[in-house]
């Protein structure tokens, strides 16, 4: 039902809060003194390398900078991504069981030959009862917007190795301390509160998960390439923050400090009761292929013992063509999945030669629909990460982009194409050339990590519309705002 002209619905004028909600901010944010922000920003940027918030390149650390401001969230919507997260992360769980048993949906998540072996030898009965993975969905939605609901769309999926970990919850205390107190003395009635803390959801997912395994242990093991030169430099302290919160025994390991001892797995002579990786199957057989034995990573995964599990193999961009293809959708997911995925889930398809349903509903020929709808689709490679390789149809000229399509139609199954999302643009405080404060705009991209017990809700922001670390993106700060505590100004 309609809502009568001038009135909104309910989900409208949670839209239309988070405006002025926003709003408020940015108005205590400009009547920052330049000497103040200039202040400010330093001493954010000091904290940020106390905290070690670093990249590696080529095995030199660069700082990774936070966005001086928050974003906001009112708790309805929080409660909103995290119950439409949820559902969606639980169906891309489930997608190794109708991949077993559909050639349909192997078809859209095809794997290596090698990772194939893997997978069906490391899958169980042990998975299916409890499956544990743990992983971030990039998203946009605008939440200062009466349509804010509809502007929510999931990019795609990242179920292993999630990047951020420690860095991301540094940054939201970092900006609670440095900059609360200057939005609390500017505005006083305006109440923000930083939102769960990533860490804590994996740890509880962890410690939940040995509680179902029957293991009486808690040495709980993050596993990496420790001496990797590129990458985040966050699992070593990951693992000391989680030690210190929890009193579990943490360590930090490399895939050859890994020992099998007939079926326990051992770090330093003591058992490995569960394990983390920030390594996929294909990472892994190509160190047995440089001779490391990989058996006592294999074991953990067999075991149940690892998360993510290996139901994280399968995780592909390509993994949006099943939720978005209606045989496979009405095949095998509950009406309430299926309305999730139509909201949320861009048009995705796997780049080859054959016929599907387009983005406009209308069955064609794969190929010759990606050539002409150039504006209005992206080319993402299936399994990269890092925003490498990305392009945007709309930024191409048409040849540009008729040899970026010759591209993947000469790589079967290594690209794929997808309905172009408007990424969200929000505004800054930096210092201007003489000294007065303005406002720059910054692509933003949301991470949603969401388990039962609730949701890490981040943001990546950059000046580039492919948003990532990775690609020098830096760190936005999403606070909750209690609309309580707001009056009517």
């Amino acid at each position: 039902m309609l809502a009568p002209i001038g009135m909104q619905t309910p989900s409208e004028e949670l839209g239309l809060l988070s405006r002025r909600v926003g709003a408020r901010i940015r108005a205590a944010l400009l009547g920052v003194a330049p000497e103040r922000m200039r202040d400010l920003l330093h001493w954010i940027q000091e904290d940020a390398q106390a905290a070690s918030l670093v990249y590696l390149r080529e095995g030199r650390a660069e700082e990774v900078s936070i966005l001086p401001a928050p974003l906001t969230v009112l708790p309805e919507q929080e409660a909103y991504l995290h119950a439409t997260a949820l559902q969606l992360h639980d169906a891309t769980r489930r997608l190794l069981d109708l991949w077993l048993a559909d050639p349909d949906v192997r078809a859209a998540l095809p794997v290596p030959h090698g990772d194939e072996e893997w997978i069906r030898r490391c899958w169980s009965p042990l998975h299916v009862r409890s499956n544990p993975v743990f992983g971030r969905l990039d998203a946009v939605a605008v939440f200062e917007s009466a349509h804010w609901k509809s502007t929510l769309q999931f990019l795609e999926p990242n179920l292993s190795g999630v990047g951020g970990l420690h860095m991301l919850p540094s940054a939201e205390r970092i900006l609670d301390a440095r900059l609360g107190p200057l939005l609390r003395r500017a505005d006083p009635a305006l109440r923000l509160t930083l939102g769960q803390d990533i860490r804590e959801l994996l740890a509880g997912l962890m410690l939940e998960h040995l509680d179902a395994l029957g293991r009486a242990g808690r040495r709980l093991c993050f596993v990496e390439p420790r001496w990797a030169k590129d990458g985040p430099e966050e699992q070593a302290l990951l693992a000391e923050h989680l030690h210190r919160r929890l009193g579990v025994e943490v360590c930090h390991a490399d895939p050859t400090e890994l020992v099998l001892d007939g079926d326990e797995v051992l770090f330093q002579g003591q058992p490995v009761d569960l394990a983390y990786r920030d390594y996929s199957v294909e990472e892994l057989r190509q160190l047995a292929q440089r001779g490391v034995d990989v058996s006592p990573m294999r074991a953990l995964l067999a075991q149940n013992r690892m998360v993510s599990s290996i139901a994280a193999e399968l995780e592909q961009k390509s993994m949006w063509e099943v939720f978005t293809d209606p045989a496979l959708v009405n095949r095998h997911f509950t009406p309430g999945e299926r309305q999730v995925f139509r909201r949320h889930v861009p048009w995705t398809r796997l780049i080859r030669a054959r016929r599907t349903e387009l983005a406009d509903g209308s069955v064609g020929d794969l190929p010759e629909y990606v050539r002409s709808e150039r504006e209005i689709l992206v080319l993402k490679p299936n399994r990269g990460y890092g925003g490498t390789g990305v392009c945007i149809g709309a930024q191409q000229t048409q040849g540009s982009w008729e040899l970026a399509v010759d591209r993947a139609m000469a790589e079967p199954d290594g690209w794929v194409a997808q309905r172009l999302v408007a990424i969200p643009v929000h505004e800054f405080p930096a210092l201007a050339a003489d000294g007065g404060v303005r406002l720059e705009p910054f692509y933003v991209v949301l991470g949603l990590a969401p388990t039962e017990e609730g949701l890490s809700l981040t943001a990546r922001a950059s000046q580039e519309p492919v948003v990532n670390v990775a690609r020098r993106g830096g760190l936005a700060v999403v606070m909750v705002a209690h609309p309580d505590s707001l009056d009517s100004r």
